[in-house]
C-alpha cells in the first residue's frame, strides 16, 4: 500500500501549479486534486504522522484521530464540490484561492502542535483574502483589506498570547489548555476572532457578500468550522463559552430578518448556526461534542448548497437584493429545487442533514440542566427557519414576480449543487450509516428519529412557518427594502478614525513638543558647546596669562578671536593644545585625590 501524504501538501502544490496551466488542462488538473485527496484520506491511518525537527521544536504535520478525520473528511468532499462549482469559468485566481484555502484548512485539523497550528492558520487568511479579490470589483477590494486587517490583528494576538504560554512553561502540544494566565486568554481571543464571536465578528457579515460567487463557498466552510475545530480541542467544557455562543445563535437572527442582500442574510444565519456548535464546546459532555462535530459537518454541506444557490442566481442575473429578485423558479427550477433542499436541512426538517445533528447539541443542553440555554437555542431554531429556511428561497425563487428570465445555471454549478443535495438528503436520512460513525466519541450513542423529536420538531417549523405567513399576511414582516444595518463593525468603523485624530492631535502633539525641546535646545546647545566650548575655556585659562604678558585690552580681544578662528578649523596652537592637556591633567588629578582613588 502506498505512503499517505500530508492532505496540505497535495492542495498547496495544486495551488501553486494552477497558474502555470492554460485551458481544459487547468480545469482538469484542478478537479484532479481534491480526488487525489480523497483517494488519499483513506490511506491516512489514525497515529502521529509526518515529524519535522525544527531548532528545538517537534513539528507534527499529521495527528489522524476521529476528531481531525471527521473535519479532513467534509473539508475534501467540499473542496471537491467547490472546484466543480467554478471550474468552468477557468480563472485562475478563483481556483488557486479555493485550493490554498482548503490545504490550509486541512493543514489545521491535521496539526499536532501549536507552532503548526499557527503556520497553517494564518495561511487561512491569505486564501481568504484572495477568494475576495477573486471578484475583481472595487467594494471586494476594499472588504479584502479590512479582512486582512482584522485577520491580522488576530494573528498578532494569537502569535502574542502563543509566545506568552510557551514562556509561562506551557507545552506546545495541541491538546487541552487550561484558561488561565494572560497567554491563554490571548489565544482564547485569537480563535474567537476566527470563529465570529459577538463583537469580534462582523467581519464575516462585511467580507463574505464581497467574495465571487465560488470563494464564498470555500469561506463559509472553513474559516469558522476549522475555529470550532480549534476550540473543541483546546478549550472544552469552558462555561463562557456556552453563553458566547448563545449569543451567536440568537442575535443575528434580528439583522437576518431586516437585511436585504441574501448572502449576507446567510452570513448572519452562518453565525447563528456556529453559535450552537459553541454552545455544544461550551457543554463538553461527550454528546454535546459529537453534536458540534456532526453539526459542523452538517452544516458545511447545507450551507454551501445555499451559498451556491445564491451564487448561481447572481451568475445568472447579477443581483443578490431580495428587492431585486423573485420569480425566478420559472427560469431557474433545479436551482430552486437545491435552494429549497438546502433551506429544509438548514431548518432541521426531519429527513434532512440539520435534523440529525443540531438536535444532538439541544438534547445535550436539556440533559444537564441547561433551561435558559435550551430555551434559547429552541428560538434560534425558530429564527433560523424564518430567516435562512423561508426568506432565502421566498424571496430569490417565489414572492413577487421580478420580471427577470434568465438561463438556469450551468451544468457543472447544478452538479455540484446536486452533490451537495444529495448528501443533505443522504446524511439525514441516513445517519447511523455514514455520520454518526465518524463521531469522536462513539460511546455517546444518539437516535434522532423518535416519536417524541420528529413530532417537536415538525411542530416548531409547521407554527413557525404559520407565524411567517400570518405576518406577512398583515404586512407586519419588516419590508425588504434598501438598506444599511450597523453591526458591531460601527464601533471601529467610526471609532477608528476618532482615536486617530485623538491620537494626531495628543501623541503628535507631545511629538513635537519634544523635538523642539531635545533638538532645538538640548542637541543645539551640545554641538554649540562641542563647537565653541573648548576655545572658551581656553580663553578663561590664558586671559590671566596675556594679562601677566602685558597685553592690553585690545590685544586680548583679538588673541581671544584668533583662538575661535583656529578652533573652527581644528588648529590651536602648539603651546596652547600643551596648556589646556596640562590643566586638564591637573583637574583629574585633583578629582581622583579628593575621591579617594
Amino acid at each position: 500500500m502506498p505512503e499517505a501524504l500530508p492532505p496540505s501538501l497535495i492542495y498547496l502544490l495544486g495551488a501553486l501549479l494552477v497558474p502555470l496551466m492554460r485551458g481544459r488542462l487547468r480545469q482538469v488538473f484542478a478537479l484532479a486534486v481534491p480526488l487525489v485527496a480523497f483517494a488519499n484520506y483513506y490511506l491516512i491511518g489514525k497515529g502521529i504522522h509526518w515529524r519535522v525537527e525544527l531548532l528545538d521544536f517537534e513539528l507534527i504535520l499529521g495527528r489522524a484521530d476521529a476528531w481531525s478525520l471527521i473535519f479532513l473528511h467534509i473539508f475534501t468532499v467540499l473542496s471537491f464540490i467547490g472546484i466543480l462549482f467554478i471550474v468552468r469559468d477557468n480563472s485562475p485566481l478563483d481556483l488557486s484561492a479555493g485550493l490554498l484555502y482548503a490545504g490550509s484548512a486541512m493543514g489545521v485539523v491535521m496539526a499536532g502542535d501549536l507552532l503548526t497550528l499557527f503556520f497553517f492558520w494564518e495561511l487561512l487568511t491569505m486564501g481568504a483574502v484572495l477568494c475576495i479579490l477573486a471578484r475583481r470589483t472595487p467594494a471586494s477590494g476594499r472588504a479584502a483589506m479590512r479582512y486582512l486587517l482584522v485577520h491580522v490583528f488576530g494573528g498578532v494576538v494569537l502569535l502574542a498570547g502563543l509566545v506568552l504560554h510557551l514562556a509561562a512553561g506551557g507545552s506546545t502540544a495541541f491538546d487541552k489548555i487550561e484558561l488561565s494566565g494572560v497567554g491563554p486568554w490571548l489565544m482564547f481571543f485569537g480563535f474567537g476572532i476566527n470563529c465570529a464571536w459577538p463583537l469580534l465578528g462582523a467581519w464575516l457579515t462585511d467580507t463574505y457578500p464581497e467574495a465571487s460567487i465560488g470563494g464564498v463557498v470555500f469561506m463559509a466552510t472553513y474559516t469558522t468550522k476549522t475555529a470550532v475545530y480549534v476550540l473543541a480541542r483546546t478549550f472544552p467544557e469552558e462555561p463562557v463559552l456556552i453563553w458566547i455562543g448563545v449569543a451567536m445563535a440568537t442575535l443575528p437572527i434580528f439583522y437576518a430578518v431586516i437585511e436585504n442582500d441574501l448572502r449576507r442574510v446567510l452570513a448572519y444565519s452562518l453565525i447563528n448556526q456556529v453559535g450552537f456548535m459553541i454552545v455544544g464546546v461550551g457543554l463538553g459532555t461527550a454528546l454535546s461534542l459529537n453534536g458540534t462535530a456532526a453539526h459542523a459537518y452538517c452544516h458545511i454541506l447545507y450551507k454551501a448548497l445555499l451559498f451556491m444557490s445564491i451564487g448561481a442566481v447572481i451568475y445568472r442575473t447579477g443581483k443578490s437584493k431580495a428587492t431585486e429578485l423573485g420569480g425566478l423558479c420559472r427560469s431557474m427550477p433545479w436551482t430552486c429545487l437545491f435552494c429549497c433542499i438546502g433551506a429544509a436541512s438548514i431548518s432541521a426538517f426531519p429527513l434532512f442533514s440539520g435534523f440529525v445533528s443540531k438536535s444532538m447539541i439541544m438534547s445535550s443542553a436539556a440533559a444537564e440542566g441547561q433551561v435558559v440555554v435550551w430555551l434559547a437555542l429552541l428560538f434560534a431554531s425558530a429564527g433560523v427557519f424564518h430567516h435562512a429556511g423561508i426568506k432565502i428561497p421566498f424571496f430569490a425563487f417565489f414572492s413577487h414576480d421580478s420580471g427577470i428570465r434568465c438561463k438556469e445555471a450551468p451544468l457543472n454549478q447544478l452538479l455540484a449543487m446536486g452533490i451537495a443535495a444529495v448528501l443533505c438528503i443522504f446524511v439525514g436520512a441516513f445517519p447511523h450509516a455514514f455520520l454518526y460513525p465518524m463521531l469522536p466519541n462513539v460511546e455517546a450513542t444518539y437516535e434522532p428519529y423518535t416519536v417524541g423529536h420528529v413530532t417537536d420538531q415538525l411542530a416548531l417549523l409547521l407554527f413557525s412557518a404559520l407565524a411567517f405567513t400570518l405576518l406577512m399576511l398583515a404586512g407586519l414582516y419588516p419590508a425588504e427594502i434598501r438598506s444599511t444595518n450597523l453591526d458591531a463593525d460601527w464601533i471601529y468603523r467610526k471609532g477608528g478614525p476618532f482615536f486617530y485624530r485623538l491620537a494626531d492631535r495628543s501623541l503628535n502633539a507631545i511629538n513635537a513638543a519634544a523635538s523642539r525641546l531635545f533638538l532645538g535646545r538640548v542637541v543645539k546647545g551640545i554641538v554649540n558647546f562641542f563647537e565653541s566650548g573648548l576655545p572658551r575655556v581656553a580663553c578663561f585659562f590664558m586671559t590671566p596669562v596675556w594679562k601677566v604678558m602685558g597685553h592690553d585690552d585690545a590685544r586680548i580681544e583679538a588673541e581671544r578671536h584668533s583662538l575661535f578662528r583656529r578652533a573652527a578649523v581644528g588648529a590651536f596652537p602648539v603651546g596652547v593644545t600643551a596648556f589646556s592637556a596640562v590643566i586638564l591633567l591637573g583637574l583629574l588629578t585633583v578629582y581622583y585625590y579628593v575621591s579617594g582613588r
